[in-house]
Formats: C-alpha cells, sequence, structure tokens
C-alpha cells in the first residue's frame, strides 16, 4: 500500500481508494448522462454492477476501459496498430513524450496498445484545465491519471512544477512504473510538432545541478502518433481563424467540450503508434559543459527529429505536402483519385465551420497544412 502523501494533490487513486471512487462516480447524476451512450446496448443497471466489482485501477481498466474503447476503436478507425516494440525495455520505467493530436485518444490508444501487448498500462498526465466536472477529475484518477496544475499565478509556477517534476521522477525511478506526457502544452493545431523547452526544464527541476543524469534516468522514449484523418481538423482551423481575427480569442469550456466529444466520437481512419529509441546515447554525446538553456533545446531537437523519423504516412499527407510546397516531389505516392478525395473532404470538413466572415480560402490553407507539416518535418531528419 502506497503511505507517500505528498503527491496527494496530483496522484491517480490508490487502489484503496477505487470502491469509495466508483461508488461517488455511479451516483452522479452527470456522469450517468455522459457515459451511459458510450455503454449500448448494456443498460445502466448492467454497467454499474460491472463498475462496482472493480476493486483496484488495473480491474476497472481490463474489465470497463477496455470493452468500451474496443468498440470505439471499432467504430472509429479502420485500423490502430503500435510499432517498434523492441525499443521498449523490459523493466516498465520510461516516460514516453509523443506528438499531440487528440486530447483524450493520444494516450488512450496507447494504453489499449500496450494492454494488447501484456504490459503494464502508463500513468496518463492530462491538464487540470480539462477537469470541467468534478466526476472527470475523479474518472481520470481511476484511469491511473495524474494531474498538471496550469491554472496558477507565475509565483506559483515555480513550486507547481517542481512538484510535478519530483512526481514524475518518482513514479518512473522509484515505482517502476512508466508515464505518458505530452511534448507541449495542448495540441500542435496545424501538426508541427515541437518538443517545448519548457517541458523539459521542469524534468530537470528534480535535480537542477545534474540535468544531464536526471533526463537520462527518465529512459525517453519519444513516441510518433499519426491519424489518418483528424476529426477535429475543422474545429482547429475554426480556431486559427478566430484568433487570427481577434487576438484576444480563447477557446471556453464549452469548446473543450466539443474538442473532446468530435474527437472521441469521429472517424480517425487508420492509426499508427510507433516508439522510437530511447534518447539516452544521444544525450551521452552531448558535451558535459553546455550552458542549460542550450542544453535542454539540443535534447528537444533530438527528440523531434526521433518523432519526425517515426510518422506513418497516408495519401493525404503526401497529397497536403504538394499543395504546400506547389511541387510533385510526392506523386508517385497518390493516386488522381486520392487528390479528388482530399478536395472532397477538405470541403466537406470547411462546410462544417460556422463563423462571422468565414475566410475558406484560409481555412482550407489551415486544413491542408494540418496533413502536410508532419511530412515536411520528416524530409529534415534526411
Amino acid at each position: 500500500m502506497e503511505t507517500n502523501h505528498l503527491f496527494d494533490d496530483i496522484r491517480p487513486l490508490h487502489d484503496s481508494e477505487v470502491a469509495e471512487t466508483i461508488a461517488s462516480l455511479l451516483s452522479d447524476l452527470y456522469f450517468r448522462r455522459a457515459v451511459e451512450p458510450f455503454i449500448k446496448p448494456f443498460t445502466w443497471e448492467q454497467f454499474s454492477a460491472a463498475m462496482r466489482s472493480c476493486h483496484t485501477k488495473y480491474d476497472f481498466q481490463r474489465n470497463i476501459i477496455y470493452p468500451v474503447m474496443h468498440k470505439l476503436i471499432d467504430r472509429t478507425t479502420t485500423e490502430m496498430n503500435g510499432y517498434g516494440w523492441e525499443h521498449i525495455g523490459k523493466q516498465n520505467n520510461h516516460l514516453f513524450i509523443s506528438n499531440h493530436r487528440d486530447i483524450v485518444l493520444d494516450a488512450a490508444f496507447l494504453n489499449m496498445l500496450m494492454f494488447d501487448k501484456e504490459k503494464p498500462t502508463t500513468e496518463i498526465a492530462i491538464g487540470d484545465n480539462l477537469l470541467i466536472y468534478p466526476w472527470i477529475e475523479k474518472l481520470v484518477k481511476l484511469n491511473k491519471s495524474f494531474i498538471v496544475k496550469r491554472g496558477v499565478s507565475v509565483r506559483q509556477m515555480l513550486e507547481v512544477s517542481t512538484h510535478l517534476s519530483h512526481y514524475i521522477h518518482h513514479t518512473v525511478c522509484e515505482r517502476k512504473q512508466s508515464v505518458w506526457i505530452a511534448q507541449r502544452e495542448g495540441r500542435a493545431k496545424d501538426s508541427d510538432d515541437k518538443t517545448q523547452v519548457s517541458l523539459l526544464k521542469m524534468l530537470t527541476l528534480h535535480d537542477t545541478v545534474h540535468q544531464l543524469d536526471v533526463l537520462k534516468q527518465l529512459h525517453i522514449i519519444p513516441v510518433s502518433i499519426s491519424y489518418e484523418l483528424d476529426p477535429c481538423d475543422f474545429l482547429k482551423a475554426k480556431e486559427f481563424q478566430l484568433k487570427r481575427d481577434n487576438p484576444a480569442h480563447k477557446k471556453s469550456q464549452t469548446d473543450d467540450i466539443e474538442n473532446m466529444l468530435t474527437g472521441i466520437m469521429g472517424f480517425k481512419g487508420r492509426v499508427r503508434f510507433r516508439f522510437g529509441k530511447c534518447i539516452n546515447t544521444l544525450i551521452n554525446s552531448l558535451p558535459v559543459d553546455i550552458p542549460r538553456n542550450e542544453l535542454l533545446e539540443k535534447v528537444a531537437c533530438i527528440i523531434d527529429r526521433e518523432i519526425y523519423s517515426n510518422y506513418s504516412f497516408f495519401p493525404f499527407n503526401y497529397v497536403a505536402y504538394d499543395r504546400m510546397s506547389h511541387s510533385k516531389r510526392f506523386a508517385a505516392e497518390y493516386t488522381a483519385d486520392d487528390e479528388q478525395r482530399f478536395d472532397e473532404y477538405l470541403q466537406q470538413q470547411i462546410s462544417k465551420i460556422e463563423i462571422p466572415a468565414k475566410d475558406e480560402t484560409y481555412l482550407r490553407e489551415k486544413l491542408i497544412e494540418m496533413y502536410g507539416n508532419t511530412v515536411k518535418n520528416n524530409l529534415r531528419t534526411y
């Protein structure tokens, strides 16, 4: 049993807290309204009985999350596969850092792949801005998520970030429990994926004197996530125009909910996760006397390069890159039918956007970037 109370404010549930949390969720009318559509054809009574049979987080993931996610994958993807398993060590102590496409599903899909390979699931970093209702916080902590506090003052940020750094190191290095975290706060809405140096700064707050050592202890493995189709692409394009027209525009909680639901329920086509190599060898090649900021920038570039080199590409990505670059560089990778389907798809997504002074040319350009930027970044690795 866990006895360390240092991280009670951000950690997932202990197994001793599971039964009480499940009882609380099942008595929450808002939780019932949110999940009932996902559990059909099972009744609420059947679902409640299954929930009450769970006494550990593993029980909950195996008996509830896994079958629900399996149905979702069957309904919203044509394929979901993982590659690069040979890069994961036998010890369960990695920090997986990935590009970020979907608010909910990036980590959920990763853990489904872990389940299928009979590997322990990861703990998941989730921003407190997504904990819109009390039941969401209970549910994600039941599903092995820990909380990243974002709504804090500048004065509190160092303390909060140091606390998070200690938690991640405690989890990976002492508890031998792998962790997933996105390479940046929020999704890269144009798919131009870049690891935030501030993320690496946070990770080194655990021991600011020995930065290289503290990063190596985490056995960082970059993960490349590739969705053939992004159901939220039109929402991301819409946000680009709203911010262009009003730089002060900020997403509301309603927007976050719409993005979560659209991402979960929308069709994604083929989905592929590819594990890169642990970056420790490359970190070892860096000079030990590099200034702190330069060091972290170089580590961010190492992670980016590994992510870029392991993307999976589909015809729309190649069409989009050729449109962006005004070339036919990848013409052999797609057909005239693929081009026509891409144009029809773009128009279909643009038609979903309802905003004042709708700029279809700009929206189309942003959508094309979302599908072409991964190819552009991959080319940088050659």
